[in-house]
């Protein structure tokens, strides 16, 4: 890829992907969502804040469990791109095209707390639909963390909850809010 203001973007090979515990994905979360088709229900009031991954063990929020998702899409041809402040991975996207016929995924998204707002995830997630759309596909879908930034930053960018999403990604993130954009 390239510069983007004091951010170098470039395409990660499946080795980068171990650099993945740089990304400090702690973010306070007050309000989630809840699909229901093409609606979605907001809850508030409690406390869903994200921690660090863990650095120890394989389970689901932590850094060896991110890894080797993150494996798999690329191994599914998957395209894994990192925006670096310095040296350090401050954001990481991948995706993966033909998860259906004409239908991509942007299959992961994180931006290190401090580089939210900046830029860096739209900057990422637009070369991740370039990528969708030069392989062919028509439609990206992603699911989604349902807290409010998440589904707001996706929305803005002209995403949609999905009225019957795809059984095989809801099988994997049952909370999540699935969403699409036409490409």
């Amino acid at each position: 890829m390239s510069q983007g203001g004091n951010l170098a973007y470039r395409r990660l090979v499946a080795e980068d992907l171990e650099r993945l515990g740089e990304i400090d994905r702690t973010e306070r979360i007050d309000t989630l969502y809840v699909q229901h088709g093409h609606e979605l229900e907001e809850l508030t009031g409690g406390d869903w804040s994200a921690p660090s991954w863990f650095t120890d063990g394989t389970g689901e929020h932590s850094v060896a469990h991110q890894i080797a998702e993150c494996k798999r899409h690329l191994a599914a041809e998957g395209v894994a791109l990192g925006a670096f402040a310095d040296d350090r991975l401050v954001g990481v996207g991948i995706v993966t095209p033909h998860v259906r016929p004409g239908i991509a995924q942007l299959a992961f998204l994180h931006v290190s707390n401090g580089y939210r707002g900046r830029g860096v995830g739209g900057r990422l997630s637009d070369a991740l639909e370039g990528l969708a759309r030069e392989a062919g596909d028509t439609t990206i879908v992603v699911s989604a963390t349902p807290s409010l930034n998440t589904v707001r930053f996706y929305r803005r960018r002209g995403f949609e909850p999905m009225q019957s999403p795809l059984p095989e990604l809801v099988e994997l993130e049952p909370e999540d809010v699935h969403m699409e954009k036409a490409l």
